[in-house]
């Protein structure tokens, strides 16, 4: 942390002196290290600490570059809250890990044993006998792929619409949504990452075996496992349809050409692989990226969006800059800068109300009363609606609300992170990963006051369930 002090302090008067590429460059340096400083010690790679802290870090290095005219120095509280949130979370996530390791270190001189360090994961990974089956994570597969397929079908013919086939109509995918609806058609991000669960779970033999661990094997035995691959079983009808529902789960966000939502599911498919693996191979990451830059760039051709269209709106102060560097170069720095309009223009903060927001869109609330909802939006402008994290934060509450929500963010990661060391059932890791895409992306948006948040979570809290106990008919034997 230290470190990061000190890289602070050098980026924020650098940038008072307007040398920006420095500045920018010395804060991501920071992010580097706060990140690595994470990974070994736990030699986790999504560690939600080191993720935060590169996302969030590395996201405000990138946007003291300045290279938009949008962008202009920011105010004095700006630095501050950027400076208060990551403190509080790390502070706040270091708490929680010693108390654990105290009251651990107790217990163990208590019964006279020593545990392992739980906050390490050796290379055998951190899960324990699950309890989950993979008829089970099917079941859950095919039920939200068919509640989410129904749900886009309605909105489909009740809009008249498809996104996907409506080019040349700018911003067709954000008129293709009915409230209360909506929800259920992006449920559909989830499926990869139980497709990820059920492939484990053959390979394993969760399903066949009725309960072995949930795990990969120690030593020459999971290298042997990971180069056979996961799933080793020869196709069958399970196999096949877990395929196919996994498949009409990446269709739905592409006929809504929305590359968030792609984003998101395949995103949090990874991190299932990597929570429940503890390692991700570079030959996959190249596999990956080759299917999912054509995805992008094609989606963004059926947004239509021209690059003469994107140009206009980034304003970079290069007009030459390529439009491959400038649109995510704009989508993280921005949002930095969005931040910036709230702490300049806010006249009164909102006093709680909008991170309650998913509680006034979930309960219909916001229709009875639309006051509670009404509230101006502060950007560089209008079509860049993008913000930070902690954007509502400070709405609210101003710097007091930045400090609480860092050290309950940073409190709640922590128990996570080690509560998933001793869980017995394999949606822990989907929660888990959900939970690590959100401080991957920590620059992009308010996550904790998205209503898709709080529905994705309660979904894969009925999965949870439903693995865990669920219903007679659903037995562990595949």
């Amino acid at each position: 942390m230290a470190v990061y002090l000190i890289c602070y302090a050098l980026s924020y008067l650098l940038a008072r002196q307007h040398v920006y590429m420095l500045s920018g460059l010395v804060l991501i340096t920071a992010a580097l290290w706060l990140y690595w400083r994470d990974y070994r010690a736990s030699r986790d790679l999504i560690h939600l600490r080191g993720l935060f802290c590169l996302a969030f870090v590395g996201g405000q290095g990138v946007s003291c570059f300045k290279l938009s005219r949008l962008q202009t120095d920011w105010a004095g509280e700006t630095w501050l809250c950027f400076l208060l949130a990551v403190l509080a979370f790390w502070l706040a996530f270091e708490a929680v890990q010693r108390m654990a390791s105290r009251k651990r270190e107790c217990g163990s001189r208590e019964h006279g044993s020593r545990n392992s360090n739980p906050d390490h994961f050796s290379a055998a990974g951190a899960t324990g006998a699950f309890c989950g089956s993979s008829k089970r994570i099917l079941a859950c597969m095919a039920g939200i792929t068919g509640v989410s397929a129904l749900a886009f079908v309605f909105e489909a013919v009740k809009l008249g619409f498809i996104p996907m086939f409506s080019y040349g109509v700018p911003h067709a995918y954000s008129y293709f949504h009915v409230s209360g609806v909506h929800y259920f058609t992006v449920s559909c991000v989830l499926v990869p990452s139980l497709f990820v669960l059920y492939l484990f779970s053959r390979a394993e033999g969760v399903g066949e075996s009725g309960g072995r661990p949930f795990r990969k094997p120690a030593g020459h035995s999971g290298e042997k496992s990971e180069r056979r691959g996961v799933g080793t079983a020869a196709p069958d009808r399970g196999l096949i349809l877990a395929a196919a529902v996994t498949g009409i789960s990446i269709l739905i966000p592409l006929l809504c050409v929305s590359r968030f939502q792609l984003i998101l599911a395949v995103g949090m498919a990874v991190f299932t692989f990597i929570s429940v693996r503890r390692t991700f191979r570079l030959k996959y990451l190249l596999i990956l990226c080759a299917l999912m830059v054509p995805a992008y760039l094609a989606l963004t051709v059926l947004r239509s969006h021209s690059v003469s269209y994107l140009n206009g709106i980034f304003e970079m102060k290069n007009p030459h800059t390529p439009i491959f560097v400038t649109q995510p170069y704009m989508y993280i720095a921005n949002n930095y800068d969005n931040f910036n309009c709230l702490v300049e223009q806010l006249g009164s903060h909102s006093m709680g109300l909008r991170m309650l927001f998913p509680v006034w869109a979930l309960t219909g609330l916001k229709f009875l009363n639309p006051s509670l909802v009404n509230f101006p939006i502060f950007v560089t402008k209008e079509e860049l609606t993008t913000v930070t994290l902690i954007y509502d934060a400070y709405y609210d509450f101003g710097v007091l609300g930045i400090l609480l929500f860092g050290l309950l963010t940073g409190a709640v990661c922590a128990l996570l992170y080690r509560l998933r060391a001793r869980a017995s059932n394999p949606v822990c890791h989907v929660i888990y990963a959900q939970i690590a895409m959100y401080m991957a992306l920590a620059f992009f948006t308010t996550w904790f006051s998205n209503p898709s948040t709080w529905f994705y979570l309660a979904v894969t809290a009925a999965a949870y369930w439903f693995v865990g106990h669920g219903l007679p008919y659903f037995g562990r034997d595949m």
